[in-house]
């Protein structure tokens, strides 16, 4: 019964315990030209046998369509590979103990084998009676004839099915360029072989493990387990036998098609297997110059033997795999030192001794980019406090280098004397073209002073920055308006201070684009709903406000966000 090349060709009929039109006709013919009042097509799994084809069954079978072993009569036709005829099931020592006889009334039986194209035998075409029964020679030769036809519709769905495997795994080997060449993660590639392989090879899971220095494997494909099973498997040694480790440590091909082979070859995952309800599994190693990169794994709910060219197909996917894990691994290692450097260049807050000031910074959800958005404030003598906000133009690394070298000449320019925000900006301009560094930037710089009043002026210049919001007690917030080109457009070219009072209780705000930017609303739109925003829930405690505001901007933006708030004291 367990015989794993005749299980698969059961599963390549693609039928299972339903009603089949073609089948049903073959029962209903057998039932017909033999005179009984039942006929089955039953073909029989490791543990069951289940009815494509019924006719005459009695309730509740005709609904199941299918039995346990225990009531099957043509599980000793697919033994034998004979036919099985019975003139009294009660009296016939090779079936006189099955559940059968009772349950469903079988007495008299007469079942032919169903085979594919290789002989195998996948089941058998019965005639059912219910009470004894001598079968003629006529019958019994009606019913092989009808058994020969019901085999030939067995094969014809297997080579049909054969031949959709086989276009699918064409298709595989010609989408897997494309669908893990845009692949820019290790989860993303893990989604995009699980699609691929779906079609073609039909894996109950599909798993990627990576082998890292220290002959640890970890597994990238957690997502795809229970989270009992995935905390197990996280991370372990490649000592362990399990299929993954055995292909990314010997770089060969661990092909395991039953359970039996699981537990002879890699003892360590038979509980897993167990517990999941796997029966066989693939792992291939992800070939690379210096060795396996790891394995991809694929395991199935059935016993299942790959054959060469699925075999083929799976060390070419693989290939594939490889080149988008390092391609990945390049781009995280980029990342990261891009992302570590624009973090260490927003450096913390100054304290001061009456403004309250809170920043946030929430990098772009685009995994490959990383902004130029930077913010900064100083304090200077008298009770001065300098704010800047800035982003220069693009996401990428030469992004991040330029902002940083932006930032450091505007702080040592706005160390270095006492002038406006506008020769400042200008000055900034003129020593970045005389440096050689390049690119586009907006900046926004602005001075807190203290007034005789006890409220602040602000004195604001603004290179194509979107504007400052002010929110006063009791009053709807409002945009500063006022601004110049960017820097880098044109060198010399005027720029303006602009001046406002900040009251007690106030509230500034500076920040980037994209905390306004929304994936389907116009910039304009997304500034009207920050000021409404704003009146509504400007009073709040500033950390509690900007954390708010940061969440906005997360859920409905794709791009960085740098914004620094100045509370003014009560």
């Amino acid at each position: 019964m367990s015989n794993p090349g005749r299980l698969d060709a059961l599963n390549r009929t693609g039928l299972d315990a339903a009603a089949d039109p073609m089948f049903d006709r073959f029962a209903e013919m057998v039932r017909t030209v033999l005179g009984v009042p039942v006929a089955l097509v039953s073909l029989v799994d490791r543990d069951r046998q289940f009815f494509p084809g019924a006719c005459g069954l009695g309730d509740p079978w005709a609904q199941d369509r299918e039995t346990p072993l225990s009531h099957s009569f043509c599980q000793h036709v697919v033994a034998t590979a004979a036919p099985l005829v019975v003139v009294d099931a009660r009296e016939d020592p090779r079936v006189r103990g099955n559940l059968a006889i009772e349950d469903l009334g079988v007495v008299g039986y007469a079942g032919m084998p169903l085979t594919d194209a290789e002989g195998q035998v996948l089941g058998s075409l019965c005639a059912i009676d219910q009470s004894p029964r001598q079968w003629t020679e006529r019958e019994l030769w009606a019913l092989r004839d009808l058994a020969a036809a019901c085999s030939d519709s067995l094969r014809l769905r297997i080579a049909n099915f054969q031949t959709q495997r086989e276009f699918a795994r064409t298709r595989l080997l010609l989408n897997a360029s494309q669908a893990l060449g845009g692949t820019t993660t290790l989860e993303e590639i893990v989604v995009a072989v699980r699609d691929l392989v779906t079609d073609a090879l039909a894996p109950a899971y599909v798993g990627v493990s990576l082998l890292e220095t220290g002959r640890q494997v970890v597994l990238a494909s957690q997502q795809f387990l229970p989270s009992r099973v995935a905390e197990r498997w996280l991370r372990y040694s490649s000592s362990e036998r399990t299929p993954s480790a055995l292909a990314a440590s010997t770089g060969s091909l661990v092909l395991l098609p039953s359970l039996d082979a699981v537990a002879s070859e890699t003892p360590d995952a038979l509980s897993t297997f167990e517990e999941m309800g796997w029966q066989a599994s693939a792992s291939v190693p992800l070939p690379s110059a210096g060795g396996a990169l790891g394995a991809l794994t694929l395991a199935w709910a059935t016993e299942y033997e790959l054959d060469s060219s699925e075999q083929a197909v799976l060390v070419a996917l693989s290939g594939y795999v490889t080149q988008a894990v390092t391609r990945a691994s390049v781009l995280d290692d980029r990342r990261t030192a891009a992302a570590t450097m624009q973090k260490a260049l927003l450096t913390p807050l100054p304290s001061h001794p009456e403004l309250t000031l809170v920043a946030r910074y929430a990098p772009a959800h685009h995994e490959n980019h990383v902004g130029g958005d930077w913010y900064d404030a100083i304090t200077l003598d008298h009770g001065r406090l300098a704010l800047v906000i800035g982003d220069v133009v693009g996401h990428s690394i030469a992004a991040a280098a330029q902002m940083g070298q932006f930032r450091t000449m505007l702080r040592t320019l706005i160390a270095d004397r006492r002038e406006s925000p506008s020769w400042v900006l200008r000055r900034l301009e003129r020593t970045a073209h005389m440096l050689g560094v390049g690119g586009l930037s907006t900046v926004l710089l602005a001075y807190v002073d203290p007034a005789p009043d006890g409220s602040y002026m602000l004195t604001w210049s603004n290179a194509g920055h979107p504007p400052p919001t002010l929110v006063t007690p009791d009053e709807a917030a409002v945009m500063l308006p006022g601004t110049d080109v960017l820097l880098g457009v044109a060198r010399d070219r005027p720029r303006r201070d602009h001046y406002a009072r900040l009251p007690r209780a106030s509230s500034l705000i500076l920040h980037t684009d994209g905390l306004v930017e929304h994936r389907r609303l116009p910039v304009d739109e997304g500034m009207r709903l920050l000021r409404e925003f704003l009146t509504a829930r400007g009073a709040e405690d500033p950390e509690k406000l900007a954390d708010e505001l940061i969440e906005n901007a997360a859920a409905q933006g794709q791009d960085d966000v740098a914004l620094v708030l100045v509370r003014t004291p009560a």
